[in-house]
């Protein structure tokens, strides 16, 4: 079948009556399928696309991994939206000459003491819709804050989710959505492959045996993506504190932002850290940073 909308849950169903599910990505059948799309006409492109024999196929997933997935959604969407909200109380109070200085937490914290201080030149329905504005992002923030508890909760019953932390940038939303998401790393011949799937590597435009490598793929799962690149971040600004501090550095990161600006480094050290994820997924082996280290050299 194709992997869309319900097909893990009929996965499930048909393989509860002893049949062998395989699960395709819809952009993989696509180019099979034969001049107007119809339904005789997708039959046929899934048939031969699942006759392939380099055919890549979607592992199905457990009814406890859509739930994780579905929690890591909705944070999503709550983290979307409150920051949008900010961005709102922002914009609207700018207008009227009050400016607060950039991020979230400021907004939390003076938004509420700006639309009760009196001595603000602002008219009576302006205090009462920042007031409102102000409760709302609350009440958003409050609710992020508990589907993290929720996530990390999860976290700690999984064994395989408590190794991935020991990878650094890899924090317990990082590894609550990696296994969820790639659900049998197996699949995957090498880390390369798990990368690639996640949109971290090049894409490539060779021809005529001259290669060509342009930006990130962006593929995948742009979420689980995210993440890897938001960890990487904070790896390059805690490498920058410890070399301010005069401790020692990561010798494979420093050689990289030397030649590199601080964004390509981050993609680059998510590619890496995507790839040591699949090696601990499909060894079930602990962290081990001084293979890492014998790797860069």
């Amino acid at each position: 079948m194709e992997a869309c909308s319900g097909a893990h849950f009929w996965a499930r169903k048909l393989q509860s009556q002893g049949h062998d599910v395989r699960l395709m990505s819809p952009q993989f059948v696509k180019p099979y399928v034969k001049s107007n799309k119809n339904d005789r006409a997708d039959a046929q492109a899934i048939c031969e696309a699942v006759s392939r024999p380099s055919m890549r196929f979607v592992a199905v997933k457990s009814c406890e991994q859509q739930a994780v997935l579905a929690v890591h959604r909705a944070r999503q969407g709550f983290v979307k939206m409150r920051t949008a909200l900010a961005n709102q109380i922002h914009g609207l109070l700018s207008e009227f000459g009050i400016v607060m200085a950039q991020g979230l937490r400021v907004v939390l914290v003076q938004a509420g003491a700006v639309a009760a201080d009196e001595r603000m030149a602002l008219p009576s329905p302006m205090r009462t819709l920042i007031g409102h504005l102000h409760q709302q992002l609350k009440q958003l923030d409050a609710q992020v804050a508990q589907l993290e508890q929720l996530i990390a909760s999860s976290v700690q019953a999984d064994s395989a989710e408590r190794r991935l932390q020991q990878v650094p940038g890899i924090g317990p939303i990082t590894s609550s959505a990696i296994v969820a998401t790639v659900g049998d790393a197996t699949l995957f011949a090498n880390g390369r492959q798990l990368a690639a799937w996640l949109g971290l590597v090049p894409r490539q435009h060779s021809s005529g045996g001259k290669d060509k490598l342009l930006g990130i793929s962006k593929r995948g799962d742009g979420y689980v993506r995210t993440l890897l690149i938001h960890g990487a971040r904070s790896l390059i600004q805690a490498n920058e504190r410890r070399r301010a501090a005069g401790k020692s550095t990561d010798a494979w990161l420093d050689r990289l932002l030397s030649r590199r600006n601080a964004n390509v480094a981050a993609v680059a050290l998510a590619n890496r850290n995507a790839r040591i994820l699949w090696a601990m997924l499909v060894k079930a082996s602990q962290y081990r940073p001084e293979a890492r280290m014998l790797a860069a050299v």
